[in-house]
């Protein structure tokens, strides 16, 4: 009914998180029949980002400088570090305004099914940066899910004895619940009430 290239964009549609092969087949069917008003401003839009994005070799932020813009403002707060799994957790913190520091993103959360141990992730890195005098406390951002505090308490005996204080989210963030698809002031609340690491089951 049609052609490869219509059928490689659908596919290529139903490859992106949220989409299945119907919705990809409603996209792509939107973007070939408003081709001037959306197809190529998308086109031009996304080729414009795959060659101007970077990671940040700092913190594993996406921006298109490097150091990113957040690590590079001397008005952010550098004692204060908030480690998150992925970027979209970090693009999620900062659209409330709550947090003034800097962040560590590491990509993912310790997985013994999956396979995934400290080395594949940002790990040793954090341990690199969360160091008195520079760090003085590192709240750690993860998602409320198994993994995630799995991923906590591993982080928080690495950091144990370092001399940096280490707290985590609290009120707010609901057991299997994941920051991306947080409201704002949810995630706000959860700033404002971190406690000692130590604390949480």
């Amino acid at each position: 009914m049609i052609g490869p290239e219509v059928e490689e964009l659908i596919r290529m549609l139903a490859r992106l998180p949220g989409l299945g092969p119907r919705s990809a087949r409603r996209m792509a069917l939107h973007l070939l029949t408003h081709r001037q008003e959306a197809m190529v401003p998308l086109a031009e839009a996304l080729a414009a980002a795959a060659a101007a994005v970077r990671t940040c070799a700092i913190c594993g932020n996406l921006d298109t400088t490097d150091p990113c813009a957040i690590c590079a403002n001397p008005a952010r707060a550098t004692g204060l570090l908030a480690v998150v799994e992925h970027i979209g957790d970090l693009w999620a913190l900062e659209r409330t305004g709550a947090f003034r520091g800097r962040y560590h993103v590491l990509g993912g959360t310790l997985s013994a099914l999956d396979g995934v141990g400290p080395e594949d992730l940002h790990i040793p890195a954090l341990v690199g940066r969360a160091r008195p005098p520079e760090v003085g406390e590192v709240i750690l951002a993860l998602n409320a899910t198994v993994d995630g505090q799995t991923t906590a308490h591993y982080i928080a005996d690495r950091l144990a004895g370092s001399g940096v204080a280490v707290s985590r989210l609290a009120h707010g963030v609901p057991v299997g619940g994941e920051i991306d698809y947080l409201d704002d002031g949810t995630i706000m609340a959860a700033l404002r009430a971190r406690r000692p690491a130590g604390q949480v089951s």
